[in-house]
């Protein structure tokens, strides 16, 4: 695969690396939170963008999301995590924004990839950056350690940003993190963004319904990531994600009891949004008079 040059770089998708990073410390100039998206359709995302979301971040689960499952079907063996990523970004979202990057998720221990090249087909899509996901650092107990002894660990995840800084890729990362061993890792390793994860989202229709812990504790959890990655190297941004963090007030709070600088929302923004906005609309028109009604 030839990588031709894209004449619009700088202007608008694909950004590089530098160019990512240099929007989101402008956005921290302007005092603003950054605030990164899940997009499952090209809808959301072309919405999204318009409410001032900094990133999109496209990964299979979005199709899931939005098509009324758990997000956590992601995480399972129904379809091919990186091509739906791939499909979504190419047909629904990156032909409709028109200036937020967006970062495709990648399924980095997909034993049938050889991961470099598929990180160049993630580039010459037009993705500006990647993200972990799914990501195996949320998931524990016995799976986690049979995944991590037969030959599908974390590892694999933090090995795929070091390869996204090579010559020839240049892919911004922002990735899920879920403790302070693999943020510290994933700092080494040379990650742009950490996402502390602390669960599934609360809440909807399809959310879990008991959070991993309290926005109390998952505002310490997060500190004590934030600080693993900031041993290894001080220049890196951290987000907040998942558990009880489902509203802009508790995003507000893990801010203000920590030192993230803003929120990833999937579940609680795209999915909420969209369950919230319909159930409210859809009462609206009930509501309306039907003087023929009666006359019948």
């Amino acid at each position: 695969m030839i990588l031709m040059p894209n004449p619009w770089t700088g202007i608008g998708n694909p950004y590089t690396r530098t160019e990512v990073l240099e929007r989101l410390h402008a956005t921290l100039d302007h005092g603003e939170p950054i605030i990164a998206a899940g997009a499952g359709t090209g809808i959301s995302a072309k919405f999204i963008e318009k409410g001032g979301a900094d990133l999109l971040i496209i990964y299979n689960s979005g199709r899931f999301r939005m098509s009324g499952h758990g997000s956590t079907a992601g995480l399972m063996a129904y379809g091919d995590a990186n091509a739906v990523a791939m499909e979504i970004g190419e047909f629904e979202v990156l032909p409709v924004v028109k200036e937020i990057p967006v970062i495709c998720g990648v399924h980095a221990s997909d034993p049938r990839r050889r991961i470099w090249h598929h990180l160049l087909k993630v580039k010459d899509m037009g993705f500006s950056g990647i993200n972990n996901f799914p990501t195996h650092a949320i998931v524990d107990g016995l799976f986690r350690q049979v995944l991590e002894e037969t030959g599908m660990s974390v590892q694999h995840e933090i090995d795929m940003i070091g390869l996204a800084q090579k010559d020839g890729i240049d892919l911004f990362s922002i990735v899920y993190v879920a403790t302070p061993e693999e943020s510290r890792k994933m700092a080494e390793a040379g990650a742009d963004v950490i996402i502390a994860h602390v669960g599934c989202t609360i809440g909807g229709s399809i959310g879990v319904t008991d959070a991993s812990c309290t926005l109390e504790e998952a505002a310490t959890r997060t500190q004590e990531i934030i600080e693993a990655a900031r041993s290894a190297r001080p220049d890196i941004l951290f987000l907040s994600h998942g558990g009880p963090i489902c509203t802009p007030s508790d995003a507000a709070y893990i801010n203000e009891h920590s030192d993230t600088v803003g929120f990833v929302g999937a579940s609680s923004l795209e999915r909420m949004g969209v369950e919230e906005s319909l159930i409210q609309i859809t009462n609206e028109f009930k509501q309306i008079p039907c003087p023929a009604a009666h006359k019948r």
